[in-house]
C-alpha cells in the first residue's frame, strides 16, 4: 500500500520555467557549466553552484549554506513561487526520438522505503548517502525528483489523460531537443482518486535515485529521532518522486571497458575465457547480442562473440541470470581481476545509447584494451532482484527518463 501525497510545490513562474530547470550538474563538461552560468542568470546551476558569484570552487558546509542563500534569493526575486494548497502535478516528457513519459510528480513516502513497500534493487554507498543527508537538511529542499515505477493502471492513466486535455501550464523545449509539460492537478476528486489508486498498490520501486532516496530515508530517521515526540515536520516524512508505469520505463544497458589485461596476454585472456564462454573471432563485423547470456566483445582490433555455455547453468537467484552479474562473475573479477565495480579506476562504463563503435574507438584509440557490451535488463529482471531483496551490480542499467532540476521543488 503505497502513500502518495500532493504537496504545495515551490515551482518556476510560467516565463522563466525553461530558463530555470538544468540536467543534474555533473553531467555538464566545465566547458557546458561556464556558458550557461554566464549567459543565463536564471538557471538552477546558480543555486547548486553558488561559487561560481565568486568566482571560487566551495565545498562542505559552506557550500551547502551558500545553496540556500542562492535558493531564497530565487524566491525573493519571484522567480520561484509557491502553490497555496497541496497539489499532484501531471509531468510530460517527449525526448527528441519521439518517446513520451507521463507520469505523476508527488510526494513519497521515507517509511514506505523502511517497510519495503519502495523498492531497491541496486546498493548505495553510506559515504555518498550520508554526506547528501547534510546537505539536504541545509538547504532544505529536493529540487529533483526519484524516479519510481510502479505496475500500469488503466484507472490512473485515464486521471492522466484527463488532465492532459487541459492546457499546460508548463510547456518548453530544451536545447536537448526534449520537450517538457506539467499540469497541476487542482481537481480535489481528482487528488483524492490519484491517493486512493495508489493506496491498492503493494508495491513500488524504484527506478533511477537510489542514493537520493536512501538520504532522503537518513533524514527522515535523523528527524524522527530528534524529536521522539514526533513534533517535527510532516514534511521530513516524505520526499519527491516522478511516478510513471513500468510500460514507459526505457532501459539500457551499461557497457563495460577496462584498461588492461591483468597481466595476461591476448591468447591466455581467451583461453581463460573459453573455461565459461563459447568463443567466435567475428573480425572486422561487428557483433550485438540477440539473446540473454550472449556478450560481444571487442579486443586488439577485431570483435567476438562470446555465449555463456549450457554447462555453467543452472543460474538459480535473478541476479545470478542478470548479465551484468554473468559479466561480473565469470571474467571482470576472476579473469580480469576487478574487484569493485564503483571504485576500481580500471574500469569505465558507456551507456547503451551510444553505439557499440564508441567502445571500438576508445580501444583503438588506446585509452582501453577490452570492451563488453549486452543487452539491457527488462523491468521484470529489475523487480525480480527488488522482490528477491538482492541488488544489481553498479551500472547495471540506463533509465529514461532522465529529469530536469529546479521544475517542482519539495520543502521540508
Amino acid at each position: 500500500m503505497a502513500d502518495i501525497l500532493p504537496f504545495k510545490a515551490v515551482r518556476p513562474t510560467r516565463d522563466k520555467v525553461g530558463l530555470v530547470a538544468s540536467r543534474s550538474y555533473d553531467t555538464y563538461s566545465k566547458k557546458e557549466r561556464e556558458t550557461r552560468l554566464t549567459n543565463n542568470p536564471f538557471s538552477f546551476l546558480h543555486i547548486v553552484n553558488p561559487g561560481y558569484k565568486f568566482q571560487k570552487d566551495i565545498s562542505g558546509k559552506e557550500r551547502y549554506s551558500l545553496v540556500r542563500n542562492r535558493y531564497l534569493e530565487f524566491k525573493e526575486d519571484q522567480v520561484f513561487i509557491q502553490d497555496e494548497v497541496p497539489l499532484f502535478y501531471v509531468y510530460k516528457i517527449t525526448d527528441r526520438e519521439k518517446n513520451s513519459y507521463s507520469g505523476i510528480i508527488a510526494a513519497a513516502s521515507a517509511e514506505d522505503y523502511e517497510n519495503n513497500v519502495i523498492k531497491k534493487h541496486e546498493s548505495t554507498i553510506a559515504f555518498r548517502e550520508i554526506v547528501f543527508k547534510e546537505y539536504l537538511k541545509t538547504v532544505g529542499f529536493n529540487a529533483e525528483p526519484v524516479l519510481l515505477t510502479h505496475p500500469d493502471n488503466a484507472d490512473l492513466q485515464h486521471i492522466i489523460n484527463q488532465v492532459q486535455d487541459n492546457r499546460a501550464e508548463y510547456e518548453f523545449t530544451t536545447t536537448y531537443r526534449d520537450t517538457h509539460m506539467l499540469w497541476p492537478v487542482t481537481n480535489e476528486i481528482l487528488i483524492a482518486q490519484i491517493q486512493a489508486i495508489f493506496r491498492e498498490i503493494p508495491s513500488i520501486y524504484i527506478a533511477d535515485g537510489h542514493h537520493r532516496c536512501a538520504s532522503s530515508y537518513l533524514l527522515y530517521q535523523d528527524e524522527k529521532s530528534s524529536t521522539p515526540d514526533h513534533t517535527s515536520p510532516e514534511s521530513y516524512k516524505y520526499f519527491m518522486a516522478y511516478l510513471i508505469p513500468e510500460s514507459a520505463l526505457r532501459i539500457h544497458e551499461f557497457n563495460r571497458l577496462v584498461t588492461d589485461l591483468n597481466g595476461l596476454s591476448k591468447e591466455e585472456f581467451l583461453i581463460k575465457l573459453d573455461t565459461k564462454f563459447r568463443i567466435e573471432n567475428r573480425g572486422q563485423h561487428p557483433y550485438k547480442p540477440s539473446k540473454k547470456h550472449h556478450f560481444s566483445m571487442y579486443l586488439d582490433g577485431e570483435f567476438y562473440s562470446l555465449f555463456l555455455r549450457k554447462t555453467v547453468f543452472p543460474l538459480t537467484t535473478s541476479l545470478e541470470k542478470l548479465d551484468a552479474y554473468i559479466l561480473y562473475k565469470f571474467i571482470l573479477h576472476p579473469i580480469l581481476g576487478i574487484n569493485d565495480l564503483r571504485t576500481d579506476k580500471r574500469i569505465s562504463y558507456a551507456n547503451g545509447k551510444k553505439e557499440f563503435i564508441y567502445i571500438k574507438n576508445q580501444i583503438d584509440q588506446g585509452h582501453f584494451k577490452v570492451g563488453f557490451g549486452m543487452l539491457p535488463a527488462t523491468v521484470e529482471e529489475m523487480k525480480k532482484i527488488a522482490d528477491e531483496g538482492l541488488q544489481m551490480p553498479p551500472k547495471s542499467t540506463y533509465i529514461e527518463p532522465k529529469l530536469r532540476s529546479g521544475i517542482t521543488i519539495y520543502e521540508f
